[in-house]
């Protein structure tokens, strides 16, 4: 929770802006989503974005080769398909084309470069209060009876404390600032992170000739992307219709010892618990594999465990071993930033 004072940042707010509908945090998929539905209806709305475009994340912190993750049709915001000729994975370009035209679609104009500082429900009035800053200094507060939090969960990037990461020397970025493996091309990476991010920079890395190490410190579940031309999401939904969700579990492993085999020995562990009750539990999304397992079976990938410690130039291993390398990139998540601007009781976001 933020540990400013509440009174002193609403009494310095140099403009007042009364908002007869909801006011949107987030210019995202879903915040466009849910100004699309309201204009439908006929409710007014604003929609708050700190950056200057709409879809952010996609435009601005993410890599070049990236595409949709599952099929089109799980992917697409309401009252709009994609449009046909796009493939069932769209790219980003695509993704971010179909965004624009859903905003125009619905003639969305986000109010850009507004960054909320702090929302708060006033139970006297029984009004949302909502303080903005511009990077000009502008401070706004939008005063509402609704408040909508569309800002997803990965708005801040994780950076880990790895002893002796300062000390490391070489190139040290986050996988938000990564857009291609080309400039890493003959130097020796190491890739922190097994999520789908850490397994597809790897795989771009490889691509372009990278010595590429990636660090799998804990358990994580690699499944294929497709099982009998279906992808595997579709499948499971459709399985969850008829059956409990730890069967659905258990059939999903099953196909996908099938398929892949025993991954297990190239050093990626599973977890005990099922994929989709992970998931539902823990929020860990699992791995859907487009490649970096082929390049991990035939060690163009190298898996590596835990690390103990960087020091110049070189990576020390939970295991003693000791890795001379060039750069180092951070695959390790992004979280909410909502527990810091939103000020309510109980914040479990």
């Amino acid at each position: 929770m933020a540990s400013f004072n509440d009174h002193d940042l609403f009494s310095s707010t140099s403009r007042c802006v009364w908002v007869n509908g909801p006011v949107i945090v987030g210019a995202g998929p879903s915040g466009l989503a849910v100004g699309a539905c309201l204009k439908e209806q006929g409710i007014p709305f604003v929609i708050l974005e700190k950056s200057d475009c709409i879809a952010s994340l996609w435009q601005k912190k993410t890599y070049n080769r990236l595409k949709l993750h599952l099929p089109k049709q799980f992917c697409q915001l309401p009252k709009f398909p994609f449009p046909q000729h796009y493939p069932e994975y769209p790219t980003k370009k695509q993704f971010i084309d179909y965004l624009e035209s859903y905003a125009k679609r619905f003639d969305i104009n986000p109010m850009f470069n507004e960054c909320v500082q702090l929302a708060k429900y006033d139970k006297i009035c029984k009004l949302w209060r909502v303080k903005t800053i511009s990077p000009n200094g502008l401070e706004v507060e939008y005063i509402c009876q609704w408040l909508v939090v569309a800002t997803g969960e990965n708005a801040e990037k994780v950076v880990p404390n790895i002893e002796g990461l300062k000390e490391f020397g070489g190139e040290v970025i986050h996988a938000c600032d990564y857009k291609s493996g080309e400039k890493f091309s003959g130097k020796k990476v190491v890739v922190v992170g097994c999520g789908n991010s850490g397994m597809e920079v790897s795989l771009d890395l490889c691509n372009h000739n990278a010595q590429t190490s990636l660090v799998c410190r804990s358990s994580v579940h690699v499944l294929p992307r497709e099982i009998f031309g279906k992808s595997i999401f579709e499948l499971a939904m459709l399985m969850m219709k008829w059956l409990p969700l730890w069967l659905v579990d258990k059939i999903l492993l099953i196909l996908t010892w099938f398929i892949l085999g025993n991954i297990e020995k190239y050093g990626l562990k599973r977890p005990k618990i099922g994929p989709l009750e992970l998931k539902n539990t823990q929020g860990k999304t699992p791995v859907l594999d487009i490649g970096a397992l082929e390049k991990i079976r035939s060690r163009k990938i190298n898996v590596v465990p835990g690390i103990k410690r960087f020091s110049c130039g070189t990576v020390e291993l939970v295991n003693g071993e000791k890795l001379e390398i060039d750069s180092v990139l951070l695959a390790t998540g992004y979280c909410s930033n909502v527990p810091f601007w939103l000020k309510v009781r109980k914040c479990s976001i």
